[in-house]
């Protein structure tokens, strides 16, 4: 086994036998580099022990005086759920082992146990229980609706349900071990969301980012790994790569889609062992950087296309952050529109302007391709063709555009709420004459009277509105 054991809290080790106990020790602590375990020889003391101690999993032998590990076991998975439990013993009997893992056990091992069993056994009980925290934790954030570090959030302007929920689970996962897959499209944030991760995880290290798009596997190997001197033409000196500088840190990698066939078994490597070999060197080095990917394009899409691998995305997917775009969550545009205006006048040293009703409704229903990146350009070119006044239609290039229609925007599936708010409002199930008498009253309302942005609004010609208002053209 290469990789070592990673527990915060002791193991603790249940045997009658000393000499056991002490061979259990010295291979969780020379092999798998435990540096804190706890033995008890009377099974009997077991429940208080735990009562006074925290610990990550208990290695539990069956057969014992006094206190059975039978009798044992249903206590320990009653009283103490959270903690995992490995079960061994000098029977190799199949009825028994079923047992066992029927009242709770995570694992069964037969005595005398081989050093690599019961270090991967040991590694997949702390898997479980680390799994099985984040699920507690992430019931209790749920539950109580709250975030314990803000803060770690500021630079992601949101008042979004569903990317509190994000923020929620990020919480739980920040400072896990375990890869995180961030996904999403262009410009919703992605990048963003990582060094929150960062932030949260509490590493000491760097937050190194590296982007793959346009990386051939020699790039990428180079950029990720380093080389030694004389590994390629033109490498007169060894060069440390960004995983190096990751070191105690997170490593982010941005367009991981990208990456063609070799450079995705490298990484999957990297994930596994936590190890690699810089280019033109054959000395093994380690690394307990922190990996996040991410990604703008359809992982599953890719997979069935053959361009990425399944072990490499069941590797990469233990945590998944999916972050919905900006036309799914437009509660956020009023916040993010004010934001970008208060930037963008401090850095054209221009007063901060007050955006028209137009402006604020169409912004509402436009589709947003690029997302939240493409309101901010949006925002910082208007403010540059600001002068005075209110900040019109006029200063945004490309919002009233041909192209911009109600077949870009998300359409509104029907639903009980939104039946019986027509009931309500109508006091009857409107007609559609009515329906559109008040959606052209309501869009030349909201864009003071201005027939050419309510047209935008309602998705149709200026004329046709102009027809419907009695105006001629």
């Amino acid at each position: 086994m290469n990789s070592k054991l990673k527990s915060q809290l002791p193991m603790l080790l249940i045997d009658d036998d000393p000499v056991v106990l002490e061979i259990l020790v010295t291979v969780l602590e020379s092999e798998g580099g435990v540096n804190n375990v706890l033995t008890l020889t009377d099974s009997r003391k077991t429940v208080q022990f735990l009562e006074d101690n925290l610990v990550s999993l208990i290695v539990l032998d069956l057969m014992m005086p006094h206190v059975s590990g039978l009798d044992l076991l249903p206590v320990l998975t009653r009283d103490f759920p959270h903690i995992p439990v490995i079960v061994m013993t000098s029977s190799d009997d199949i009825e028994t082992a079923v047992s066992c893992i029927k009242a709770g056990a995570v694992d069964y091992l037969t005595k005398p146990v081989e050093a690599e069993r019961l270090l991967l056994s040991v590694e997949n009980a702390l898997h479980v229980n680390e799994l099985s925290l984040e699920n507690r934790n992430l019931r209790e954030y749920l539950l109580n609706d709250r975030l314990e570090h803000p803060a770690a959030f500021d630079a992601i302007i949101t008042t979004s349900k569903k990317m509190r929920a994000i923020f929620k689970y990020i919480e739980v996962i920040a400072k896990s071990d375990q890869p995180i897959l961030v996904t999403g499209e262009t410009g919703v944030g992605k990048e963003l969301i990582a060094r929150a991760i960062g932030t949260l995880s509490g590493r000491k290290g760097a937050f190194v980012t590296v982007n793959a798009a346009g990386l051939d596997d020699n790039m990428f190997s180079d950029t990720l790994f380093g080389h030694k001197k004389g590994a390629f033409t033109g490498a007169d000196q060894s060069r440390e790569g960004l995983i190096c500088t990751a070191a105690g840190g997170t490593l982010f990698l941005d367009e991981i889609g990208d990456l063609n066939e070799t450079s995705q078994i490298k990484l999957l490597r990297l994930i596994q062992e936590q190890e690699f070999y810089p280019v033109g060197s054959d000395v093994l080095k380690k690394t307990d950087a922190r990996l996040i990917v991410a990604t703008n394009r359809d992982i599953s899409s890719l997979i069935a296309s053959n361009k990425f691998r399944k072990d490499l995305y069941y590797r990469l997917c233990a945590h998944h952050i999916q972050i919905p775009p900006l036309r799914e969550r437009r509660e956020d545009i009023p916040a993010l529109l004010d934001h970008f205006l208060e930037n963008a006048s401090k850095s054209l040293n221009k007063p901060k302007p007050t955006p028209s009703r137009e402006v604020t409704a169409l912004l509402s229903t436009y589709h947003f391709e690029g997302n939240v990146r493409e309101l901010h350009a949006m925002v910082s070119d208007a403010v540059a063709r600001y002068t005075s006044g209110l900040l019109t239609l006029d200063c945004f290039v490309g919002l009233a555009g041909n192209d911009y229609s109600l077949t870009n925007a998300t359409l509104l599936v029907p639903s009980k709420e939104m039946d019986e708010a027509l009931y309500g409002f109508f006091g009857r199930f409107p007609t559609i004459k009515e329906m559109e008498e008040y959606l052209t009253s309501s869009a030349m309302n909201l864009t003071s009277g201005n027939q050419r942005s309510a047209a935008l609004l309602l998705g149709i010609a200026r004329q046709t509105l102009s027809k419907r208002l009695g105006i001629p053209a």
